[in-house]
């Protein structure tokens, strides 16, 4: 049977990686996904990021089983010449198959239907904190309610764009819908765009879309040589205005985190009002709307303006505890340049992570992704599930003598203020040269 098969080379596979020719490898077998990137439930950057080599890893990680099902019908009949998997991937595939036989994927828990219950109950207090009383010091803590609702909004809004939350993807889709746009005003298509690139590309330099913080951060000086964004498919400029910028960031980091819910407001409307396919527009315009109906017309019971600020800045400041917590996950850990590989998928998504470390009963404050090393070898894995399979995980990094980065939050919170100082100090090395003008002369002059 083996001489009847037709095999093509690795470089030969290698040339199909354009976007009006996009080919796979999965277990050796070739698969051509041109015309199925703009149906891709994903979207279309994992199929156009991984094209042109083996993607084993990557499908298995983001797929359920009944998924290779549907994989003949993208066929080409090829297989992959010289097909080899390395011990470590062969040990992840493993233990893959064994959270299968475990029924972990499928077991969600009730995790999240305890999330909605307290999400509903705090929204409602604060409703009617704000409807029915004058008290100031109640406004504020109605605010404070609202901040932390957001938070666990976020959480479930996560949880559900990686199809984890409930038990079908329409039902997640309505959960995105509701917990992300309605209530949060953050758009499920936008978060999904991102968050999936972020994911497939972990701590890319330069395809990683969470990383690319310029013109306000940047964790490691290679961005002070112009990297290019295949996300946003544009030059990340390291002019003189960014290395200003750069060059105060850790003192910064703080106040930028705090801001993030805006950013995201923003880039939720200019990705549904651009030229770029999103499915269900109308529909999550609509729950946009809804959001943008709400939260003003609550505000407009306030009393007065005072009221109504302080409002806003403490229900939308408090969200950037969860931005900050997203950026300790990363920003400190290993970046690299240079295209992805699929060979090599369970060191990158592993080096590229930070584990926090914290007592059980504080994992509803980190949402479950204090085990972000494990959420990013099995998205698709119920948090409730994440503790369990750690030392798992952790016991296959010893094996093969992958560091297994977990600590404390304080820790973590030295390690990306370590991380941005440094890189804010290289940033103002004169040998990292940028373009200088104006601004640049008046606020680094001297004497």
């Amino acid at each position: 049977m083996e001489k009847t098969k037709t095999f093509i080379t690795k470089e030969e596979l290698k040339t199909h990686n354009k976007k009006d020719d996009v080919w796979i490898s999965i277990y050796g077998k070739i698969y051509n996904v041109t015309n199925w990137a703009n149906h891709h439930p994903g979207g279309e950057l994992p199929l156009l990021y991984y094209s042109g080599q083996d993607a084993t890893d990557v499908f298995l990680a983001y797929h359920p089983q009944s998924s290779s099902q549907h994989l003949n019908q993208f066929f080409t009949g090829y297989y992959l010449k010289d097909y080899d998997v390395s011990e470590i991937s062969k040990d992840y595939r493993n233990l893959i198959s064994e959270f299968h036989k475990m029924g972990l994927f499928e077991n969600k828990g009730h995790g999240v239907f305890i999330t909605m219950c307290f999400v509903v109950i705090m929204f409602l207090l604060c409703v009617y904190g704000v409807v029915s009383s004058n008290s100031y010091l109640v406004h504020v803590f109605c605010a404070i309610l609202l901040g932390c609702s957001w938070i666990q909004c976020g959480w479930m809004g996560h949880d559900s764009a990686h199809y984890q939350a409930m038990v079908s993807p329409w039902w997640n889709r309505l959960m995105q819908s509701v917990f992300g746009n309605c209530l949060t005003g953050v758009g499920a298509s936008w978060w999904k765009w991102t968050h999936n690139a972020h994911h497939i590309a972990c701590n890319s330099l330069e395809f990683d879309p969470d990383v690319q913080l310029m013109p306000f951060l940047a964790v490691s000086s290679k961005f002070f040589n112009s990297l290019t964004s295949h996300f946003h498919e544009k030059t990340m400029n390291f002019d003189s205005f960014t290395r200003f910028l750069v060059s105060n960031q850790h003192i910064t980091f703080y106040p930028i985190v705090a801001c993030l819910r805006v950013f995201m407001f923003v880039q939720s409307f200019n990705l549904l009002f651009s030229n770029r396919k999103v499915v269900y527009k109308n529909r999550e315009i609509i729950a946009l709307l809804v959001f943008w109906v709400w939260y003003p017309l609550l505000i407009s019971y306030l009393p007065n303006w005072y009221e109504k600020i302080t409002f806003v800045v403490i229900s939308l400041g408090l969200t950037g505890v969860q931005h900050f917590q997203f950026s300790l996950n990363h920003l400190s850990c290993d970046v690299y340049t240079g295209p992805l590989s699929g060979g090599d998928w369970f060191e990158k998504q592993t080096i590229g992570s930070l584990d926090i470390a914290c007592p059980s009963w504080m994992d509803w404050f980190h949402g479950g992704l204090q085990f972000q090393i494990e959420h990013h070898l099995f998205p698709r894995m119920p948090r409730c599930h994440l503790r369990k399979i750690s030392p798992l995980v952790k016991g296959l990094c010893n094996k093969h003598h992958i560091p297994y980065k977990c600590v404390s939050f304080w820790k973590a919170n030295n390690l990306t203020f370590s991380t941005l100082r440094t890189a804010a100090l290289e940033a103002r090395n004169p040998i990292n040269s940028a373009p200088r003008n104006l601004v640049w002369e008046a606020m680094t002059s001297q004497g």
